[in-house]
């Protein structure tokens, strides 16, 4: 059998690294963060232990680009949907909903997140997951007609941390709705625009717990029946000896 080429073993690796990164939200919304071990996660994703490693420096950053991943593609997706929209107000009204609808929805997840990111030792981690959440943001506010975005985009960032924060507190949520109307008085949005609390948004936003569409994981690459390695992980473990 002749060797795979370069570009096919890359693409496996890569649809490794989602399945690792699908099993790390999971686990941690259903468990929390303490109660999930970097072994969790990799015998989620049918990946051999030492891949994760192999990918990333530790447990708090897997978590954290897992986070920013969904965060980002929950944020495209809200901004995209049917019927599309080039208004500012609109999409910004769709961010906050689609932020604020994180807190709501996945509240372990997103608990875990924040204390992570408030960790001394680890604290803010950037990485490409990250940076594609900014970037969706910031050109939320220029759409918005922001004249200094670099300004704008950094208080949008920090007025929706906080919100999640205040959603998200133990022993002292604040409603999610409140919370919004807050945020839609402060940007002068109208409370239509956007999906409102207990409204049918268009094209499907409702909570959908599987978290599959935004992680590119492929039918090849799971584990056969018999729970052995799959074809990616023999790959990866080779790449990782090197």
């Amino acid at each position: 059998m002749s060797p795979r080429s370069a570009s096919v073993n890359e693409e496996l690796r890569r649809r490794s690294k989602e399945r690792l990164l699908q099993a790390a939200v999971e686990l941690v919304g259903e468990r929390g963060y303490d109660a999930t071990t970097l072994g969790d996660i990799a015998d989620r994703a049918g990946s051999a232990r030492g891949l994760v490693s192999y990918y990333f420096p530790g447990k708090r950053q897997l978590v954290q680009s897992a986070v920013h991943r969904l965060m980002h593609r929950t944020l495209e997706e809200a901004l995209e949907r049917e019927p599309c929209t080039t208004d500012g107000r609109e999409r910004l009204a769709r961010a906050i909903d689609a932020i604020l609808g994180l807190a709501r929805e996945r509240p372990v997840l997103m608990r875990q997140h924040m204390a992570g990111l408030l960790q001394a030792e680890v604290g803010f981690v950037p990485c490409p997951e990250q940076r594609r959440l900014a970037e969706l943001l910031r050109d939320t506010v220029a759409r918005r007609g922001s004249t200094d975005v670099d300004h704008d985009y950094p208080m949008l960032r920090a007025q929706l941390m906080g919100a999640v924060f205040a959603a998200l507190v133990p022993g002292v949520p604040m409603p999610v709705p409140e919370l919004r109307a807050e945020l839609f008085e402060r940007y002068r949005l109208d409370w239509e625009l956007g999906v409102p609390p207990d409204a049918e948004a268009s094209g499907g936003t409702s909570y959908d717990p599987d978290l599959s569409r935004f992680f590119a994981t492929g039918v090849p690459d799971r584990p056969d029946r018999a729970g052995r390695p799959d074809q990616t992980d023999r790959t990866d473990r080779t790449a990782q000896s090197k």
